[in-house]
């Protein structure tokens, strides 16, 4: 269900840096603009109370919550306690893999050679982030389909003008945080251009298929 869910849409909004109320109205907005896939990361204010509201919020929505940026098991633990259903990391942790597995989480480790890849995806990661994804480029993640059957998110730095170049070359999605997590329109309560926002990024990895 994950991985079709993602196909079907495929961007991941990747929330850093906001509080709690701030997130579940984002979630909203981004919702109604087709995202279905919310990751908080755990370097945020209160990140387990955000991915707590956002999962009861969201509960019969068909949307998925997680987290990123998750280090250690223990925090694994923390984000399943809340409601979160995939764990997402900036690496690959085998511990933190295996203890996602273990609770029954959709695991979504970092990577950026070919080694590190293998190695996740053997240790049983669900999918895998390729990151950070435009320091490498579009021609990278092609070159490292050609051999890594595994499904790959291209995360860090992608925006809307890119967003394409990822999917195009093999990404079944992108993860996005600051090019569709806009905090002054948060801030100023421009969730309407939120939910537009979220519209382009959808066209534009859909029409790149």
């Amino acid at each position: 269900m994950f991985i079709e869910d993602l196909q079907a849409a495929p961007v991941i909004a990747i929330v850093r840096g906001l509080r709690p109320d701030d997130v579940v109205r984002l979630g909203e907005a981004l919702a109604e603009g087709g995202v279905r896939f919310l990751e908080t990361t755990l370097n945020s204010p209160e990140p387990f109370v955000s991915i707590r509201r956002t999962a009861q919020r969201f509960a019969d929505a068909g949307i998925h919550v997680g987290a990123g940026t998750v280090l250690a098991p223990e925090q694994v633990e923390r984000v399943a306690h809340a409601g979160g259903t995939y764990v997402v990391s900036p690496g690959f942790h085998p511990a933190v893999v295996r203890r996602t597995k273990e609770l029954g989480l959709v695991s979504i480790p970092g990577f950026m050679t070919p080694s590190e890849g293998f190695a996740a995806a053997d240790c049983g990661a669900d999918l895998l982030k390729c990151f950070p994804a435009s320091a490498l480029g579009p021609a990278y993640l092609k070159a490292i389909k050609a051999v890594l059957p595994h499904p790959v998110v291209a995360v860090g730095g992608v925006n809307v003008d890119t967003a394409a170049d990822y999917v195009g070359a093999g990404a079944v999605a992108v993860g996005v945080g600051s090019s569709i997590v806009d905090k002054q329109l948060i801030a100023e309560g421009r969730f309407g251009e939120l939910a537009e926002l979220a519209r382009r990024f959808l066209a534009a990895v859909r029409d790149a298929r």
